[in-house]
């Protein structure tokens, strides 16, 4: 009746989060390359200049969204936490141990505790692109220097000790980018117009100045993963269109390569978990904005389309996660599969519970649409999920499915329960009685991660 199965789950592919309208307005979404998954994440938080920054653990999102506020976006949750507030396009950069935020503010460098949720401010006039080194112990960020040219200076995170790195006479540094050893760190300049890619070797200073493309304009520069190559968008021009092409190099220059090419004027590029990959946004039309998601596949660069509709205005691949330890349930009454974590026990043929959670199935026998099903699951009269839990529809296994995400005022007896329902591919007989809806229930923090990957057998 029932199989268990270890197995490691392998997050090397990961997840791309993007800024799309294509919900009807700007948000955040989820989009996994293995199979295919799209999913909305956040609903009437995001803006059009709304761009995602995953934590190394991949848990959680930054992003400056609706009334230029900084929000906190739990991705197993789907719980939001509005923070603070500041200007558009500044950078976010999370701690290597998921727990702080830092960002640039009124002249001052924040750094934000999300666990205890107090910041402190360093003052430093001017200062842009503040990041943390690997060691969670310094920040890099670039700031003028006394004579008003931009350098890059780092700093321990308690404000002591700040050094001068570049010593800059080109102008303005822009989209200055920590490698992710910590060695190097990329910059643009001088300007929009002209854009130029250097990176300058942390430890003695060195500048190294990439060759490019041909009109001198280049964009949005990304670190590959494993801190030796650099990705970018560079303009092109070809009667009548401006297009990009996207093009590696490594970090000290004489190594161009051209992957692709996208329709647009520029788009962002970000490297998959592994460093084989990288992800770019295509299909302009004029001046429109994007409204297509491509991968590049460095080992055979044929680009794939692997995302059209709406509006597309950012990118970021999720970082590289260890690999959880597993099990895997499977239940031939159920005819269904999922993961689950390793170390939760059997209760009962259809409930396992462990620290930190638990899942129980089960099966609906229901007429009708499934936005009807899924509502009277919600708002039972009850209230199990609380008195405004939040319905997301989607699809799972090319199946219609819901989860049913409960409110603060959930009652503490439910343990955090949410659910997942999805329609049967055929009508499950069980007992006599036929079921054409499966209902997974699990604490909200596992409910995602189990339901996104469940199969039907």
């Amino acid at each position: 009746m029932l199989a268990v199965q270890a197995v490691p789950y392998d997050h090397s592919q990961g997840w791309i989060a993007y800024t799309s309208d294509r919900g009807g307005a700007f948000d955040i979404w989820l989009y996994r390359p293995q199979d295919g998954l799209n999913f909305q994440l956040t609903k009437g938080l995001g803006e059009e200049f709304s761009i995602p920054y995953w934590s190394p653990d991949s848990r959680r999102i930054a992003f400056i969204g609706m009334g230029n506020a900084v929000y906190l976006l739990d991705t197993a949750t789907l719980a939001a936490a509005r923070i603070d507030q500041i200007e558009p396009y500044t950078l976010l950069d999370w701690s290597p141990d998921s727990r702080s935020l830092v960002y640039v503010n009124n002249g001052q460098i924040v750094v934000y505790d999300t666990f205890s949720h107090r910041s402190y401010a360093i003052p430093q006039p001017g200062a842009s692109d503040v990041q943390w080194f690997p060691s969670g112990k310094e920040l890099l960020f670039a700031a003028p220097d006394s004579t008003g040219l931009t350098q890059l200076f780092r700093i321990r995170a308690d404000g002591t000790d700040r050094r001068q790195i570049t010593h800059n006479t080109d102008g303005p540094l822009h989209d200055v980018r920590i490698s992710p050893d910590g060695t190097f760190a990329l910059f643009t300049f001088p300007g929009a117009s002209i854009s130029i890619i250097s990176t300058v070797d942390l430890a003695t200073g060195t500048i190294y100045t990439l060759e490019g493309g041909p009109l001198a304009k280049n964009y949005f520069p990304a670190w590959s993963p494993d801190s030796r190559s650099i990705a970018y968008s560079a303009t092109a021009y070809k009667e009548p269109n401006y297009y990009s092409l996207i093009q590696t190099d490594s970090r000290t220059g004489q190594n161009q390569r051209t992957l692709a090419a996208s329709s647009c004027f520029a788009t962002p590029v970000s490297w998959s978990p592994d460093g084989d990959q990288i992800a770019y946004l295509s299909g302009c039309t004029g001046s429109e904005s994007a409204s297509q998601l491509w991968i590049a596949d460095l080992r055979e660069p044929v680009p794939v389309n692997v995302l059209s509709g709406g509006r597309i205005t950012a990118l970021q691949w999720s970082p590289r996660v260890r690999r959880i330890p597993e099990n895997i349930y499977t239940s031939f009454v159920y005819r269904v599969s999922f993961p689950y974590p390793a170390y939760w026990r059997r209760v009962s043929e259809e409930r396992y519970e462990g620290a930190g959670g638990f899942f129980q199935v089960s099966a609906i026998s229901a007429g009708g649409r499934i936005a009807d099903v899924c509502n009277s699951e919600a708002f039972h009269p009850l209230l199990p999920y609380g008195s405004s839990p939040r319905i997301v529809m989607m699809t799972i296994q090319n199946r219609e499915a819901c989860f049913i995400i409960p409110s603060a005022d959930q009652p503490a007896e439910m343990n955090k329960q949410a659910a997942l329902i999805v329609r049967y591919p055929r009508p499950v007989q069980i007992g006599g009685t036929s079921y054409n809806y499966f209902i997974l229930w699990a604490d909200v923090s596992h409910i995602l991660q189990m339901g996104r990957r469940l199969s039907f057998i």
